[in-house]
């Protein structure tokens, strides 16, 4: 299965590569220092920090596999979990950005340095950087599983093309190329996907009255599952409670999100893109299983045939129904490419100012020049590139099973995360070694829950993954305090 390209699509998608990279080098005009090459000068719009929001928790991954998810049993009860986001964004806007905009921070985890020390701020960054390059570096292989189908080009390449053309905009223009690129991404994925409405409902014999009864009769249109069912990833228990607690951990703790709060002209602008922006998510998630419920509609006729995984529903419906030679099949391709590229500009950007600022710097004896800073944020950015794209090459190795275990534990960052801002925020008596101790008895029972426990005997339950960040963040908290009972610390609030 491979898109049949004309000239028109060919000149749409090669438009995007080139843009984005005159994107990247207009924006690093203003990248004469640190800040503005990792926080934008501290200057951006929050319109624009809002829609970069947006786009990098999107990736491929999320525009092929929504649609896919309401094609199956989900529906639309996909979208509880999205309103667990808005709860939980308004969280992060009352208790997290006020402890970012205290004094100049460049990172998330200088926070807590200052309140349980070095060691707690170094494993939290190490932390963030493992899982976040592991992570982006997998959902770069997925992606480029996709680029690979759709265009026929041999893997390896479909890899290095989406990566190098996303480290070169992002060496050259810093953040401001990331969230101006992040923006114009945006825009043209939700093209693709308002497009991909109507090209679909066009291929009904019965237009927008056949999708209508199709959704009514089928049980897709959906929204709300009050049953209670803890293997069940889509109730409204699982939907606010766990989307709401994963979403303070992902936008909270995560620096890739923390560095586009930082960037902001203040904390209240920070509050209105992160705010705002769960509502954006909610539209964009919304379309998109929307899209999935249509493809159902359309390959429920006789005579058409979908393929085997629901995953592939959209991409085979963009390779053999779309229309030829229009530019549309290209729009889509661009719109794929630009959930990769969102994702995998900002978790470089992100990396680079970890690197420099919770680990090079508090290094140096004396802080270097500022050309040396940037020059070193630059090549990091390389570094973590070439980095990224070597574990998307060497995935393809992998069986199917290990890159969705390394996803899930690459997952786990943001309970652990969570937990240990929640015992700085919350806990007057925990220290470092609390801290740590908390977050080693997160991670084991996260490992626990979901890699032993549906296996093993007298167990055999499975937990869903909405669930893991509230389990990981409350028993790092729960274990913190009950160490700090015994080990009282001495740095911070103490």
């Amino acid at each position: 299965m491979s898109a049949d390209l004309g000239i028109v699509d060919i000149v749409v998608l090669s438009s995007l590569l080139l843009a984005a990279i005159v994107v990247g080098f207009w924006s690093g005009r203003k990248s004469s220092d640190v800040e503005s090459y990792l926080l934008g000068g501290r200057s951006l719009p929050w319109w624009a920090i809002l829609g970069s929001i947006v786009a990098t928790e999107t990736s491929t991954v999320t525009v092929l596999s929504i649609p896919g998810a309401a094609y199956g049993e989900v529906g639309m009860r996909w979208l509880q979990i999205a309103m667990g986001y808005v709860l939980g964004r308004a969280v992060v806007v009352r208790v997290f950005l006020p402890l970012y905009f205290k004094g100049k921070l460049f990172t998330a985890y200088q926070v807590l340095d200052n309140r349980f020390g070095h060691v707690t701020k170094t494993v939290a960054s190490v932390l963030f950087l493992v899982t976040r390059n592991l992570g982006d570096g997998l959902r770069l292989f997925l992606a480029g599983l996709v680029v690979h189908t759709l265009l026929g080009w041999p893997f390896s390449w479909s890899v290095a093309a989406m990566g190098t053309v996303t480290i070169i905009y992002t060496v050259f223009g810093g953040l401001r190329s990331v969230v101006w690129n992040d923006c114009i991404q945006f825009i043209i994925y939700m093209l693709g996907g308002t497009a991909a409405v109507f090209i679909i409902a066009n291929n009904l014999p019965g237009g927008w009255n056949q999708l209508w009864t199709f959704a009514e009769l089928s049980g897709k249109s959906r929204l709300f599952e009050t049953t209670f069912l803890l293997s069940d990833p889509y109730n409204i228990w699982a939907g606010l409670i766990g989307g709401a607690v994963l979403t303070i951990g992902t936008h909270g703790t995560d620096h890739m999100m923390v560095q586009r709060y930082l960037s902001a002209r203040s904390e209240r602008e920070a509050g209105w893109a992160v705010f705002l922006s769960s509502f954006v998510v909610l539209f964009q998630f919304a379309l998109f299983l929307f899209i999935g419920i249509e493809l159902a509609c359309f390959y429920s006729l006789k005579g058409n045939v979908a393929p085997a995984e629901a995953d592939q529903v959209f991409a085979h419906f963009i390779v053999h129904s779309f229309p030829q030679n229009t530019g549309l099949i290209g729009l889509m391709l661009a719109a794929i490419l630009s959930a990769a590229m969102s994702t995998l500009s900002s978790s470089l950007n992100a990396s680079a100012s970890a690197l420099l600022n919770d680990f090079y710097l508090p290094a140096c004896r004396t802080p270097p020049a500022p050309e040396r800073q940037l020059s070193i944020s630059r090549w990091a950015t390389v570094i973590f590139g070439v980095t990224q794209i070597g574990i998307g090459i060497w995935a393809i190795t992998w069986e199917a099973t290990v890159v969705r275990n390394a996803l899930t534990i690459a997952g786990f960052s943001a309970g652990i995360l969570l937990g240990i801002f929640s015992l700085g925020v919350l806990s007057r008596r925990a220290g470092q070694t609390a801290a740590l101790t908390g977050a080693a008895a997160g991670l084991a029972v996260l490992l626990f829950v979901q890699f032993i426990a549906p296996d093993a005997p007298n167990f055999g339950w499975k937990i869903a993954w909405p669930w893991l960040a509230l389990i990981g963040s409350v028993t790092t908290f729960i274990v913190g305090e009950l160490t700090a009972v015994f080990f009282p610390g001495t740095k911070g609030s103490e």
